[in-house]
């Protein structure tokens, strides 16, 4: 590997965001102290040296809330607490002031579109029509014929409405049964969310994630027209700008700093990105959006399509031009819903190294703030298990269920898909050592950890000649240390072929070219580009000193990956 970072570029106004990167901290799974198979707060404070030392800015936990856990975390029963299998707010607090003292940033998860069924206010909201916090959640009589309001569907399969006997009445929930969503419409509601958003920021965390935040605003004709709605898409209402800068008038404004906002919002567009990215609409500071994710799928999530890179880097694209003028991207391959990068985009037998890292450099060198989801920095794949009972996720036990049991689909067929693109590959224990349960927990794992532990671990990453581990931290530090990689205007290069992502970001009169060759064969002349005199900036393979300053680039070995600065 060769990495010479350039000097650091003056002072240019941009928020603290637009040259950090973001670490993703899935708690259950990162690091167990006290032995219960499960990891906690005191896990996540153990390794806050070793985040410091990759050199990420902020750290992204999932919800550490009290939980019954049906969704792992995503159905919370009390917003302004600690689940006490992860520890303590004491505790949280000791997280929150060791993490600044090594100056990282914790940002929270923000799950608002929905409750758990077991929160207060639903139990309040379900117990009578007359309660006051009925219309906190959205209740609907039966239609004529005793079926629900619309045709909507859940996230998690089956209906996005449920029949409460004690009122007779239907509640929605466009996730799981036990997740009823909550009713934005209600002022009340709101005010609620935006106090308790305050309690956290008064507690001293940096910002939040938002769990499908462009959801919490309906589309009320659809519920409440004269027939059921039916078919897919996305239940978002015109209503979600004005939601939004009023959450930012009533939470943000005013604050010292400057705290960072992320929605994540399935469904929009490139022109809704814009709206909801414009530092002058004051609403969100980036989204989470899903087009370039959902390329390999089918008519579902599970229905899994074969790689396009030309469609991969055509989307990317898009979205970088998209927001060039106003708005901003967030950067991501992974994260606690999706499979692993390496599995599903790269090679993770053969070249697992090369492909870990070509992705790395790619997706680190677009313009928008990268996220890291634990594990991704080692290089680690998707798991294998052989049999649906290994499996936790509620999205691939229910797809699973539905599939067989309701549709009678082959079960290997079925598990094919979960295997490949089931949110547990994501979520099994991160792999510290090769010790017993791979260094997360002294005791039984709530998931079973991947059995490539043995040898593919963060120990052995760090003492190996070729590390993830160390070429995500030379990107890191680029972004830190230069204004092109930060702010750089961005170029796709040959947005038609089938194995070559080259693009340049240009930043005054420095012009940055990345060249990569994500396939398994060798490339050969890839690029019609002159390129004399570019110094290599970063590489993923051994470069001879003769090949550092090219007038061509005649060959890019499999998964080769550089960066040059013309």
């Amino acid at each position: 590997m060769t990495n010479t970072a350039p000097t650091a570029s003056p002072e240019t106004g941009a928020p603290w965001w637009a040259s950090a990167v973001v670490y993703q901290v899935y708690p259950r799974s990162f690091a167990d102290s006290d032995g219960d198979g499960i990891g906690d707060l005191g896990g996540i404070r153990s390794k806050l040296d070793y985040l410091a030392e990759l050199g990420v800015d902020a750290v992204w936990l999932s919800p550490v809330y009290p939980s019954p856990q049906h969704d792992n975390g995503y159905d919370i029963s009390d917003y302004q607490d600690i689940e006490p299998v992860f520890g303590s707010l004491a505790e949280f607090d000791l997280l929150l002031a060791e993490a600044h003292e090594r100056g990282l940033k914790i940002v929270m998860d923000l799950v608002v579109n929905h409750t758990s069924d077991e929160h207060a206010w639903f139990r309040e909201s379900r117990s009578s029509l007359t309660n006051p916090k009925r219309d906190w959640y959205w209740w609907r009589k039966p239609r004529a014929d005793g079926g629900p309001p619309n045709g909507w569907g859940s996230a998690f399969s089956g209906p996005a409405w449920t029949l409460d006997p004690a009122t007779g009445e239907y509640y929605l929930h466009l996730f799981a049964k036990q997740q009823p969503d909550l009713n934005w419409e209600n002022p009340e509601v709101r005010q609620a969310v935006y106090l308790m958003m305050n309690w956290w920021l008064d507690r001293g965390v940096d910002g939040f994630r938002m769990d499908v935040i462009n959801f919490i605003a309906k589309q009320v004709e659809l519920i409440d027209g004269p027939t059921p709605a039916t078919g897919g898409g996305s239940p978002m209402g015109a209503q979600i700008h004005e939601f939004l800068q009023e959450m930012h008038r009533e939470v943000f404004d005013g604050r010292e700093g400057r705290h960072l906002t992320v929605g994540e919002m399935p469904g929009v567009s490139t022109a809704d990105a814009r709206l909801f990215t414009d530092p002058a609409r004051r609403e969100v500071d980036m989204i989470f959006q899903f087009e370039h994710v959902g390329l390999d799928q089918g008519e579902h999530k599970f229905d899994v399509l074969p790689r396009s890179l030309p469609a991969l880097k055509q989307s990317l694209s898009r979205w970088q031009d998209g927001l060039a003028a106003t708005g901003w991207n967030s950067l991501y391959l992974n994260n606690h819903d999706q499979p692993r990068l390496v599995s599903r985009f790269g090679n993770d037998t053969e070249y697992r190294y090369e492909s870990a890292t070509l992705w790395a450099l790619v997706l680190h060198l677009h313009r928008g703030t990268p996220y890291i989801y634990q594990g991704e920095e080692i290089g680690m794949t998707n798991v294998r298990f052989d049999t649906i009972d290994d499996y936790r996720d509620l999205e691939s036990l229910n797809h699973y269920r539905e599939a067989v049991d309701e549709f009678d689909l082959d079960p290997g067929t079925v598990l094919a898909g979960v295997q490949t693109m089931g949110r547990d590959n994501a979520r099994t224990p991160m792999q510290w050592d090769a010790s017993p349960q791979a260094g997360f927990t002294a005791g039984t794992p709530w998931l079973a950890v991947n059995p490539n532990s043995t040898h593919l671990n963060v120990a052995a990453d760090l003492a190996g000649e070729r590390s993830v581990f160390r070429f995500y931290q030379h990107l890191i530090r680029l972004r830190h240390a230069n204004e092109t990689v930060a702010l750089g205007d961005f170029t796709l290069l040959e947005p038609d072929h089938e194995a070559l992502y080259a693009f340049t970001r240009t930043q005054g009169d420095e012009t940055l070219l990345v060249v990569a060759n994500a396939s398994d064969a060798p490339l050969t002349d890839p690029l019609s580009m002159d390129v004399s005199g570019a110094e290599l900036v970063l590489s993923n393979y051994p470069v001879r000193v003769d090949a550092a300053a090219p007038a061509a680039i005649t060959v890019l070995r499999p998964w080769e990956a550089r960066l040059y600065r013309l």
